[in-house]
């Protein structure tokens, strides 16, 4: 059906690319030697900087220190701005001194102008200069000659710039002529020095790959080359560490690997066809943040350029054999591990911060003082979504919601893909499979249920569909570079790309989201951004091209922007619809630095493999790592049909990831969770129900998380920095700092190997209640039914004991509180409640936070928030203390001064306590006193 209403071109297309082995075509996909100023840069040898600094140009101001640059090549100067930032950061700038036009400069994704903190220069000779960074002995050295930054603490280095050398600023230059042989200019790019074009030559921008190999050429007229080469290049050098991480999004391990020998990691926004796992590809989004961490510290570096950048990574001990390595060991390395990092983009200017940390918790608030923390998701979107391409009407979408009630499994979100809309026309409903929306909303409102429909940003072009006439009258979409409307291939067929860089743009798409424009829609309708790479299926490796324009700005300059600009707008819209009263849900494909503010995102098309389920882990694990919390795969894989076992397996590692939604390709068989035999869907139900029963806490954790940018899913090494052997772990997280997991992701598997980290901690199974030890590699055996989670000794998590259809129908019920006692530490928790929707909690301050404490054989509950204001009619109903001794009685006392035995039952062979019905509302003050 939905092929009828594309053009034959497309049809074409589509079965090209569906047909075969469902495998990524890179061919389609460029290299580092494909990509001209890739290949330019990554040719130059290090130690051969031309880059010289200026120090009689040196101005020191209260908020920042400036300082030209000259290429001894070419005599071109460049202006170094450098700034301390409060909260142990430093920013560095360098851009052309006099550019022939403005280069881009990223916009939108810092939250505000960072604030700074004076610099002081301590000491000046004709070396350089020495400059004081306030807290903790730390300097900043600038050498002269060759140009070169070194952070230090002390007599530490923490981190140097150009200290390979490989600083390349290629200037715009002022074109012979109007005329260019594109030919011609593109083989001059090729062979020109990054460092080294002679003054006013020409060279040609890197080329433009469509399917059919075509090359673009510049446009003539322009008094400087929007052809001509402006990349840039900074390696930075990390002394003492090995292990580096983030740079999303790529189908990799946890910790980065080294690029010598392979392709550099590519941060290029990209709708990639099933792709492949284990290589340094780009993939949907881009976030240029990379952590590195050692034992005895965590740095952050933020490259903020939203133009095509590749990083490459070196280490001084990756390349050594295990003889090598035992070598080092037995007679002692001189050399100190280290880890260099390079820069790479086509354009732009290098502005780029550099966390300092010391601790991950630093560098996560250092972060998000920049750029923002995650939205405080509403509490259903933390449950469990049910997707798939696509349920076909009206009918369909009430069996598949009565099937859920009927097989007794909650679920909060139905979801429909494209084949819902009047042929690909977003914002509008096919007329005969939907001609009711709002009698299929309100079914779902009826259950306390809700619906995600998709909007993608291509628009059809067709002059009777409102959406695509309102954007070209207004002069809205993206242009070509002969100034008419920019047009792609997408599902539509002819399709218009709006310009999202546009704030007006922005403006009118959130206005589209008003009930009384978008026909059909209604509160419970939430909003599914896919393809906003953007993806052009006739486009250079499908995508816009490179000199499309977004006003003054080429698509080169700001093309990993778009995505989040498509967030943005649409998560705006869904504010505004409410008045500002209710929180937003969007989930995107595409995005960037920044996006976390907007709301969700998952990793695109997987496949249904063992190994695409493995590496949901760490890739969710790295999105964490820079800011995006809210990050899931699909279940069940994308393409393809999973085995019984991995469909089962992947429901209990989706029930522990941030988002819980199933979701599968138009060409797969239906597999809602009752599809595979009884035992296989009583499996799928009790991972859901351990989801839902959990949602206290992961909503708590999504609070810390929009205050203090804190990641609710982490590595280990982030709550145990100093453990060595958590720093390469990417098969099992922890979800805050109190919960374990280590997912079931092997075919067969009859046992895993976890590993609980803390010399001195211990971890209690939350299935049995059994104690181990930290410090260890514990072998667990498994069945199909096993899920193996472990709660920190010394924590107090909530839960919901009676799990129902929704999470909106257990928004009142009773609280259980499971408390772990450790031989450590007193036993803490928290408990955050407010009415789940709206922004109250924020802009009234309506909401409950308290302190759980266990101390001194006591339970208390204290208001974190004396002045936040919010009544609950929820109450605590079961207490259940891990590791307890049997106290001869238990009881309760309340602020009023009344005091009540409470009943309890002891499990000896556990050392488990179970307090029964302590009936007190959860928002107010109350102790357990143990005797």
């Amino acid at each position: 059906a939905a092929a009828n209403q594309m053009g034959p071109l497309l049809v074409l297309w589509l079965a090209v690319f569906l047909s075969g082995t469902w495998a990524v075509d890179r061919g389609n996909f460029k290299t580092c030697d494909q990509s001209a100023f890739c290949k330019r840069q990554r040719a130059l040898k290090p130690g051969q900087s031309p880059y010289r600094a200026l120090l009689e140009t040196l101005e020191l101001t209260n908020t920042k220190l400036t300082l030209q640059l000259i290429n001894d090549n070419n005599k071109v100067r460049l202006l170094l701005e450098l700034y301390r930032l409060q909260g142990n950061m430093t920013r560095v700038k360098i851009n052309e001194l006099k550019p022939l036009k403005p280069r881009f400069e990223v916009p939108d994704v810092l939250i505000n102008d960072p604030p700074t903190e004076p610099l002081s220069l301590l000491s000046q000779d004709e070396n350089g200069v020495v400059l004081s960074l306030g807290a903790d002995s730390q300097w900043l050295i600038v050498s002269a000659k060759p140009f070169r930054l070194d952070i230090m603490e002390g007599r530490e280095v923490l981190l140097s710039l150009n200290s390979r050398g490989l600083l390349a600023f290629e200037h715009l230059r002022i074109r012979k002529d109007t005329k260019v042989d594109p030919e011609g200019a593109e083989k001059k790019e090729e062979t020109d020095a990054a460092n080294e074009p002679a003054e006013g030559e020409v060279c040609g921008r890197d080329e433009e790959r469509s399917n059919t190999r075509t090359k673009v050429a510049p446009s003539p007229g322009w008094l400087f080359s929007p052809a001509g080469p402006s990349s840039i290049s900074l390696d930075f050098s990390l002394p003492g560490v090995e292990h580096v991480y983030g740079i999303p999004e790529h189908a990799d391990s946890l910790k980065l690997k080294t690029t010598d020998g392979g392709d550099p990691y590519r941060l290029f926004n990209l709708d990639v066809f099933q792709y492949e796992l284990f290589n340094p590809m780009a993939l949907y989004g881009a976030i240029p943040v990379m952590l590195s961490h050692s034992a005895q510290r965590t740095m952050g570096i933020f490259w903020l350029n939203a133009a095509e950048t590749w990083v490459d990574i070196s280490s001084n001990t990756a390349g050594k054999t295990v003889f090598g390595q035992m070598l080092d060991y037995v007679q002692g390395s001189s050399e100190t591990p280290q880890t260099d990092v390079r820069w790479i983009s086509e354009s732009g200017i290098i502005d780029v911060f550099i966390m300092l940390g010391p601790t991950p918790t630093d560098v996560f608030s250092q972060y998000a003082s920049l750029t923002g923390t995650q939205a405080f998701p509403p509490l259903s979107a933390l449950a469990y979504h049910q997707c798939r391409w696509n349920y076909n009407d009206q009918e369909d979408v009430a069996a598949v919601d009565q099937g859920f009630d009927e097989h007794d499994i909650p679920y909060d979100f139905i979801w429909l893909d494209i084949e819902h809309t009047d042929g690909k026309r977003y914002f509008t409903w096919d007329p005969h499979k939907f001609p009711q929306p709002k009698d299929m909303l309100q079914g779902l409102i009826d259950k306390r249920r809700k619906m995600v429909t998709i909007v993608d940003p291509h628009i059809k072009v067709d002059s009777s569909y409102k959406i695509h006439n309102e954007i070209r009258s207004k002069g809205f979409y993206v242009k070509n570079k002969d100034g008419g409307d920019y047009e792609g291939w997408c599902w539509p067929g002819n399709s218009g790309y709006p310009d999202f860089t546009n704030p007006e743009m922005r403006a009118w798409w959130a206005s589209m989201f008003a009930y009384d424009q978008y026909e059909g829609s209604m509160e419970n309708m939430y909003t599914w951004n896919d393809m906003n790479e953007p993806s052009v299926f006739n486009g250079p490796e499908v995508t816009m091209h490179k000199d499309a324009l977004h006003g003054n700005w080429e698509n080169r300059d700001l093309h990993n922007l778009y995505g989040l600009y498509v967030q943005m707008a649409t998560a705006e819209g869904l504010i505004e619809r409410s008045g500002g009263v209710e929180r937003p849900f969007v989930l995107t494909r595409a995005f960037f630095a920044g996006s976390q503010r907007y709301g969700a995102v998952w990793t695109g098309d997987n496949t249904a493999e063992w190994d695409h389920l493995k590496i949901s882990i760490p890739m969710c694990l790295s999105l964490g790592l820079v800011g995006v919390s809210f990050c899931g795969a699909d279940v069940g894989g994308f393409f393809k049909s999973p085995s019984t076992e991995l469909l089962v397996r992947w429901y209990q590692t989706g029930a522990y990831q941030p988002f819980f939604r199933a979701h599968a390709h138009l060409d797969t068989p239906r597999r809602e969770p009752w599809l595979f035999g009884p035992e296989n869907t009583a499996l799928i139900r009790e991972a859901v129900r351990q989801r839902y029963a959990l949602l206290p806490y992961w909503y708590q954790l999504f609070y810390h998380a929009h205050h203090s940018g804190q990641p609710v899913m982490r590595p280990l090494w982030v709550e145990y920095p100093h453990d060595t052997a958590t720093f390469s772990t990417d098969d099992q997280f922890l979800l805050g700092r109190d919960l374990l997991v280590h997912p079931v992701t092997e075919e067969g598997a009859s046992g895993v190997t976890a590993y609980l980290p803390g010399k001195g901690e211990v971890w209690f199974d939350v299935h049995t209640f059994q104690k181990h030890n930290g410090a260890q590699n514990l072998y667990i055996p498994v069945t199909i039914s096993s899920i193996p989670v472990f709660q920190r000794g010394g924590s107090i998590i909530p839960r919901k004991a009676r799990v129902r259809r929704s999470s909106s129908c257990m928004e009142h019920d009773p609280y259980t509180l499971f408390v772990a006692l450790s031989p450590k530490r007193f036993a803490q928790g928290e408990l955050y409640i407010d009415d789940g929707h709206t922004f109250n909690f924020d802009k009234q301050k309506q909401f409950i936070h308290r302190r759980l404490s266990f101390a001194n054989n006591a339970l208390s509950s204290r208001n974190l928030a004396p002045g936040s204001q919010f009544i609950t009619p929820s109450w605590i109903e079961k207490i259940v203390i891990l590791g307890a001794s049997k106290p001869s009685k238990a009881t309760l006392k309340t602020p009023d001064g009344k005091e009540s035995l409470l009943e309890f039952e002891f499990d000896a062979s556990m050392s488990v306590l179970t307090l029964r019905k302590p009936g007190v509302n959860a928002g107010v003050d109350w102790t357990v006193v143990l005797q």
